[in-house]
């Protein structure tokens, strides 16, 4: 993808990706920010944004929206590529990537009907997973 060769390789951006791929989930730019300087490693708030925000565009990183309004970024790498959606815990934060073939035809069907191209869309689902939920006992 021509795309990708966008952003060009620095010091900062291989850092920021370096602590996103290793946080294990969705993570916000504070987060990922925080993580930074407990390294060590001199970077400033709105380059960890920057470079998110490419992260994003470049396809190498999911971005979810939480019920607060928080964006959240998971590195993905090459499995980025391939699109799918979410389903998150409200709680806890855990993600798990889930396919949406009704939602995708029925994207397609729209977009269609009303004559647009080149549509792309976004679906995170929320809920609370086993984990977090309450004992039923």
């Amino acid at each position: 993808m021509a795309e990708q060769a966008r952003q060009r390789s620095t010091r900062q951006g291989d850092a920021v990706r370096d602590a996103l791929r290793t946080a294990g989930g969705f993570r916000s730019a504070q987060d990922v920010y925080a993580a930074l300087r407990a390294r060590g490693i001199p970077v400033g708030l709105s380059t960890v944004y920057r470079h998110l925000q490419g992260f994003a565009d470049d396809g190498l990183a999911d971005v979810i929206h939480t019920p607060d309004g928080e964006t959240t970024y998971r590195f993905c790498g090459d499995a980025a590529s391939n699109h799918h959606h979410h389903l998150v815990c409200r709680k806890c934060g855990r993600a798990e990537e889930i396919e949406g073939r009704a939602v995708e035809q029925w994207a397609a069907t729209m977009a269609q009907r009303y004559g647009f191209t080149d549509v792309d869309h976004t679906v995170e689902v929320f809920g609370v997973c086993a984990a977090c939920a309450p004992s039923s006992r």
